[in-house]
This record gives structure tokens, C-alpha cells and sequence, in this order.
């Protein structure tokens, strides 16, 4: 019977971390639709079936990618004010369109539609302590995310106009609240 050492294990773990950071970065490129298991596997610079290795379908390979790149963005909000959340998720968003698109919009598989709802259900949360409020929270997050969906496509909408009125909508939907707007 095989046993694997500590050296296969660690080898393993490379190469999953190597699929995993190329299928990230071809997420960036070109969204999922862009993002076959065979496209990762030769980004990645290995072949298709040990992408199948490590993750038994691409929805499943997607779902740990959807997961990584989404804590990436939850984490960059965290310890900010209403308004510097607003800019930095709106500037991170047009910063890298493909990528947001993905994460916000694109039709994906179910397994990682789930991944999505999580996650939007930690923005909900991140919102929630510094609006106070859960179902404005929710709005919040539902409003951010659809009002990007046109601008990830239409590149030349001024990002300081798009952060300005998307700022004002989100603090003027929590006027009376107990935000933390700074």
C-alpha cells in the first residue's frame, strides 16, 4: 500500500496551488467563460487530468477560486467607514472588470453560485456593523453589485463620478441610522 511522505505531500500541495493561482489569474483575464480546465492546466503548466486530481469537476476548482478571490475583496474592506467602502469597492471592482464581472455577475456553475450568496452574505455582514441595519445592508450590497454590472462593460464612465454618485445613494440610504460613514 502507498503511503505518501511529507515530500509528496508538499509537492501535491504545489501544484494545487499552482492550478488554483492560475485559474485566479485567468479568472482576472477573462472571466469563467474564459476559464476551461484544459486553458488552467496549461496556464498553470500541467495537464488536464491532474487538475482533475486535485478537484473532481471545474465547478469545484471554481468554487475554491470564487472563494479565495472573494475573501481577498471582503478583506479589503474590512476596518473601513461607509464611504471608504463604497470607493474601495467600486475602485477595486473597475480596477479589475473581468475579475468583479465574474465575482458579481457572470453566470456560473451552481457550486460556485453558492460560493457567490455566501459571500455576498459576508459583505451583508461587513455593512451591517457599520450600518447597523441588516435589511440595509443586504440593499446596499445588492445595489453595489448591480450598479457596477454596466460600468465592468462600459469603460469610459468616469470612475471619480461613478464613486461620487454611488457614495451619496449609499449615504443617503442610511440617513438616520447609526453608520460609521468614515
Amino acid at each position: 500500500m502507498y503511503r505518501a511522505t511529507p515530500a509528496t505531500r508538499a509537492k501535491a500541495a504545489a501544484v494545487r496551488e499552482r492550478i488554483v493561482a492560475a485559474a485566479l489569474a485567468q479568472l482576472a483575464d477573462g472571466g469563467y467563460a474564459s476559464a476551461s480546465v484544459a486553458t488552467v492546466a496549461r496556464r498553470a503548466g500541467v495537464a488536464t487530468g491532474s487538475v482533475y486530481r486535485h478537484f473532481p469537476s471545474k465547478g469545484e476548482l471554481f468554487a475554491e477560486v470564487f472563494r479565495r478571490a472573494a475573501q481577498r475583496e471582503v478583506d479589503a474592506l474590512e476596518g473601513l467607514g461607509l464611504a471608504a467602502c463604497v470607493e474601495t469597492f467600486v475602485r477595486r471592482a473597475l480596477a479589475a472588470p473581468a475579475r468583479a464581472y465574474a465575482l458579481i455577475a457572470e453566470p456560473v456553475d451552481p457550486a460556485v453560485e453558492r460560493e457567490r450568496l455566501r459571500f455576498r452574505r459576508a459583505y451583508a455582514d461587513l455593512f451591517v456593523r457599520l450600518v447597523g441595519d441588516e435589511l440595509v445592508a443586504t440593499a446596499i450590497v445588492g445595489a453595489l453589485a448591480e450598479a457596477l454590472v454596466g460600468p465592468l462593460a462600459d469603460r469610459d464612465r468616469d470612475p471619480d463620478a461613478l464613486v461620487a454618485g454611488l457614495q451619496s445613494f449609499v449615504l443617503s440610504a442610511v440617513e438616520g441610522t447609526t453608520a460609521r460613514v468614515h
